[in-house]
């Protein structure tokens, strides 16, 4: 069986992470794949898990009452997928629907929750690296909402 290392190794939010830290992630990791049209996870359900995308597409959605689904960002290989796993009330804010066949690799968050409370530097590493995603979100929910409501000057 191949090991998930190589892959992470060369991941962006794995790079200059301590050898050691990668252990003890890896052990958390496991490969999965979702078919277009599945839903990965729905706005309120518990959050456990987080993604790196190997293959496909996923859409970040919200739903609205007046207009249906919006699609707030496309996500494909390379990105990272889920912060709410590491963040009371680990649940998510948002659907994730998949728009093309997906492989990714999942992590368990209750396991790396587990290895950040024993280990709080590794705790340090996890939480900057899922801030950088959530503030990549905000700017890009940020520019959505300016091209939906006309707002560029």
């Amino acid at each position: 069986m191949q090991t998930l290392e190589p892959i992470l190794v060369e991941h962006p939010f794995f790079k200059d992470l301590e050898p050691r830290y990668l252990q003890l992630i890896i052990g958390c990791a496991s490969n999965v794949r979702f078919d277009s049209g599945q839903f990965i996870f729905r706005e309120g359900e518990k959050a456990n898990q987080f993604y790196l995308l190997r293959q496909g597409k996923v859409a970040l959605e919200v739903f609205s009452p007046e207009r249906g689904a919006i699609t707030l960002q496309t996500l494909g290989e390379g990105e990272v997928l889920g912060w709410s796993w590491l963040f009371p009330p680990y649940r998510w804010h948002f659907d994730a629907r998949v728009l093309e066949p997906l492989r990714a690799i999942a992590f368990d968050g209750e396991c790396l929750r587990t290895k950040c409370e024993e280990d709080h530097d590794l705790g340090y590493e996890l939480v900057k690296r899922v801030a950088h995603i959530v503030i990549q979100r905000l700017q890009a929910t940020r520019l959505q909402l300016l091209d939906i409501y006309g707002l560029h000057s």
